[in-house]
């Protein structure tokens, strides 16, 4: 299965390696050209393939449970203060997803989006610590009813576009497809200062199905 976000990329993608394994066929007196081309078709058809690939996941249940909006490998957990939606100390998940992983994002707690801000900004390395506040990014705030959830799509050195179908308003479900980063990048999740870590530095997370965080019962039943 390949995500809808992808289609246009593999079309294009596919193309070309038809277009160089024809031209391969065609310099049968080359073989010097012809195999390298063919080489290049497969890697590039391999590749993109892989890039776009969105597996069915299974969302653990729980209204007490943050899952991961990504996969990749965590860079930290931390304590940080955020100014743009919880307002007020924050524990941050970082998530930095390589090329090789799946980038298709997905929502991290069942809930209504109601914050979306865009970001301008450069494109550092996304595992640099700075890049959570000076990268391009896209941030979505959810609130599930007794407390709120902000997570940052970050564009990386490589990763130059993100996808966001997300409309202020939406009522969401933990675990469904909302967008993605393409070709590498970073997710930042950040909760109530009082949730428990499930995760740290070093793990490797699933989107949809990696529990990062435990809501404790005054998450749930005091409000914000």
């Amino acid at each position: 299965m390949f995500t809808k976000y992808g289609y246009f990329t593999i079309g294009i993608v596919l193309l070309i390696a038809f277009l160089l394994i024809a031209l391969g066929i065609w310099l049968t007196d080359k073989p010097y050209l012809k195999y390298p081309l063919f080489v290049i078709a497969i890697l590039i058809s391999v590749f993109t393939l892989n890039f776009f690939r969105d597996p069915d996941r299974t969302t653990p249940k729980g209204d007490d449970l943050i899952v991961s909006p990504a996969d990749g490998k965590v860079l930290f957990v931390k304590e940080v203060v955020d100014d743009e939606y919880l307002k007020g100390k924050a524990l941050q998940v970082s998530i930095f997803m390589s090329p090789l992983n799946v980038h298709v994002n997905r929502i991290p707690i069942s809930g209504k989006v109601e914050y979306l801000k865009y970001h301008e900004g450069e494109f550092f390395a996304a595992f640099e610590d700075k890049a959570s506040s000076q990268n391009e990014r896209f941030l979505t705030g959810i609130n599930y009813g007794s407390g709120k959830v902000l997570f940052s799509q970050v564009a990386g050195y490589i990763a130059r576009r993100i996808i966001n179908e997300l409309k202020q308003g939406d009522s969401v479900t933990v675990g469904e497809r909302f967008g993605m980063i393409k070709f590498g990048s970073r997710v930042d999740v950040l909760v109530d200062p009082t949730s428990v870590p499930q995760v740290k530095a070093g793990d490797n997370v699933t989107a949809g199905e990696t529990v990062l965080f435990k809501l404790v019962s005054g998450d749930k039943n005091d409000s914000e």
